[in-house]
């Protein structure tokens, strides 16, 4: 049941959100809208109240809501038929003789087609989707910050400083030191330091008890969030967790064990740790380790597993032995407005890795092979479900704000090309010609059908390489 209902809520809900925007506001603008879908194909449900038709159709990789357009017959086949070829006709038992095309004999007004509105009316209504996304991602985002509160970390202690191009003064924290205060405002927590960090205008203040380090801001150099990030909280080498059939376990540590090194490294924190196991993916390591008055030598040999570079964005392989340290962390309780705050926090962030992994693909310094389709995200939303709620409805503001930032590619099929077909028109003081804008179209499907190719070899290719090494298993190749 889990592996059924988790995508049909994070797909169905996302979609109908987008959907439900584009709607709402070509109604506010007077715009006719005989048809509102949820899925493409054929319908497996349908009703219709008033004058538009709800449709649930079989295929649930997006929907549409059909406007009264002078286009209509362009986009008609990837929206389930031109209305004009759909009408009803007196033999049909839902013909309205009160009704407009396709629901009966009258015209669509002119002051009801899409064409007819004002540019602004046309930009609302296409922006809408992408807005009610980012709505619905705000919202999941706030009422998970509001019913979970926030976790806060009560140290200030640095664990381990990472190496920031144009941040050179940042070597001068060293691991150990204190933080009391950030710009002047004396921090107690771990989340205080990180704020503090990522408000920061023109520089960045930290005192430790061995002084201050100023950090400017400068153009073009690292952005507060990133200096934040350099900065790791201090977390002692003592194993907490180790989860079973992983490296750890099957080479005899224990919970409580002490590190003391690792390959010859001494070991301070626990970032110290990690940095050297990751380092070192399918490598044995040798690991000193304090338990109780005893001292152990174990070799573990990590497990390499795929995880982006923070420096560079570009995957990686890394060295995980799945073992945890000890959570310091504590829940503490959100207000109403301060579960807002995070909430917008959230979806900002998540809005600006989108356009982060946009401009490294676009750079060449991420591949395209990260990209994940319908199929990588229902196994999200399964693994999600089984997790708990609080994961699922996080995929749900996650994937909402990715279909908000990506609507707004400047791709004719998306909202965002639409917006951008729109504004050209009107700059140009007439709209394209047919050919034109068959042109366009056809560039749009080429654009959607790569990405969407893309995607699914992303997604299947995996599963099929298992399909051909059985195959070659089974002839003996």
């Amino acid at each position: 049941m889990i592996a059924i209902l988790a995508p049909i809520l994070v797909f169905g809900l996302v979609i109908f959100v987008h959907e439900l925007g584009h709607f709402v506001a070509a109604k506010a603008v007077g715009v006719y809208a005989p048809r509102f879908s949820i899925g493409f194909g054929r319908a497996i449900f349908k009703i219709r109240r008033g004058e538009t038709e709800y449709i649930l159709a079989w295929l649930p990789l997006g929907g549409y809501v059909r406007m009264a357009s002078r286009h209509d017959a362009e986009a008609a086949f990837l929206e389930g038929g031109n209305e004009e070829k759909a009408a009803r006709g007196e033999q049909d038992a839902d013909f309205d003789p009160n009704a407009m095309i396709p629901f009966g004999p009258k015209p669509i007004p002119e002051d009801r087609w899409f064409e007819s509105k004002p540019l602004w009316a046309r930009i609302f209504i296409m922006i809408a989707g992408v807005t009610m996304n980012a709505v619905l991602a705000f919202v999941v985002a706030t009422g998970l910050a509001f019913h979970y509160g926030d976790l806060v970390f009560p140290s200030t202690v640095v664990g381990a400083v990472r190496e920031l191009a144009g941040a050179p003064q940042l070597a001068q924290v060293h691991a150990g030191d204190t933080i009391r205060a950030v710009n002047g405002e004396r921090v107690q927590t771990w989340n205080d330091v990180r704020k503090g960090i990522a408000t920061s205008v023109g520089s960045v203040t930290l005192t430790t008890q061995r002084g201050q380090v100023n950090v400017p801001l400068v153009r073009n150099g690292p952005a507060p969030e990133e200096i934040a990030d350099a900065l790791g909280l201090y977390l002692p080498p003592v194993i907490d967790s180790l989860f079973p059939g992983n490296p750890a376990a099957q080479a005899g540590f224990q919970r409580g064990d002490s590190i003391v090194s690792v390959a010859g490294h001494p070991v301070f924190s626990w970032t110290d740790m990690v940095e050297q196991v990751s380092s070192s993916p399918n490598k044995p390591v040798s690991f000193v380790l304090r338990r109780g008055a005893a001292t152990e030598t174990l070799t573990v040999t990590p497990k390499a597993v795929p995880e982006p570079d923070p420096a560079s964005g570009r995957t990686r392989l890394v060295g995980k032995i799945g073992a945890g340290t000890r959570d310091i962390s504590r829940k503490a309780s959100l207000s109403l407005p301060q579960a807002m705050s995070s909430g917008l926090r959230i979806t900002k962030t998540n809005a600006g890795a989108v356009f982060t992994v946009l401009h490294q693909i676009g750079a060449g310094k991420q591949s395209v092979r990260e990209l994940g389709g319908p199929i990588a995200i229902t196994r999200a939303a399964v693994s999600a479900a089984r997790s708990g709620l609080d994961e699922l409805f996080y995929l749900i503001a996650l994937l909402s704000i990715n279909v908000a930032v990506l609507n707004l590619l400047p791709i004719p099929i998306l909202d965002g090309g639409q917006i951008l077909i729109n504004v050209l028109e009107s700059a140009k003081g007439s709209p394209f010609s047919m050919r034109t804008r068959e042109y366009i179209l056809r560039f749009g499907l080429l654009a959607i059908a790569l990405l969407f190719a893309i995607v699914m070899y992303n997604d299947t290719h995996a599963a099929i390489a298992k399909v051909f090494g059985w195959i070659g298993k089974l002839f003996g190749a």
